[in-house]
């Protein structure tokens, strides 16, 4: 059976208001506890009971946790900032709806994880275009010639996705800061 939910402009901003307190906290917290907050809640929220929805975003969690934690992608500071208060809130077992309420606890996590990755598309888009060059460029890497080259290559095509990220920033409706 599908449910469709449709939340009305009043009901985001109330979502967006308390994404807007999760980055407050973010801003007065180390990145690496908010990293391991959100594994922590991966590994001890009810999600075994929780509808297939909720499992099948946990893998977006994942996915924004790798981003942050990729040296080799080195994720801007403008869109730390936005990716870190949505782990805060998915952290939060006290948000809107206690995450141990079951089969509805985790509901506003995932209204807020959405709302994140809508404004983080773009961002999520390159940065898995980066995994798939880096994972085909992988048997290039053979010697110390090869190290170098393969630096080289990955440097620029992390280069050439940002730039293409900020170009979508830019002409998309969500400016983030630092985005000119």
């Amino acid at each position: 059976m599908r449910i469709s939910i449709e939340l009305e402009p009043s009901d985001i901003r109330r979502f967006l208001h308390s994404l807007e307190r999760s980055r407050r906290l973010a801003r007065s917290m180390d990145e690496i506890d908010v990293v391991n907050a959100a594994k922590h809640a991966l590994d001890h929220l009810p999600i075994a009971g929780a509808p297939q929805h909720v499992r099948r975003r946990m893998a977006d969690v994942q996915r924004l946790i790798m981003m942050v934690e990729d040296d080799a992608w080195a994720l801007p500071a403008p869109y730390r900032q936005e990716v870190l208060p949505t782990l805060v809130y998915f952290s939060d077992p006290d948000d809107m709806i206690p995450d141990d309420v079951e089969m509805i606890g985790l509901f506003d996590d995932i209204i807020v994880l959405e709302l994140g990755l809508r404004r983080l598309r773009h961002v999520l888009s390159a940065y898995d275009d980066f995994r798939e060059f880096r994972e085909a460029m992988r048997g290039e890497v053979d010697s110390k010639r090869g190290r170098a080259e393969y630096a080289r290559r990955l440097a620029r095509r992390r280069d050439a996705l940002r730039e293409r990220m900020q170009r979508q920033a830019a002409r998309g409706t969500v400016k983030l800061k630092g985005d000119g």
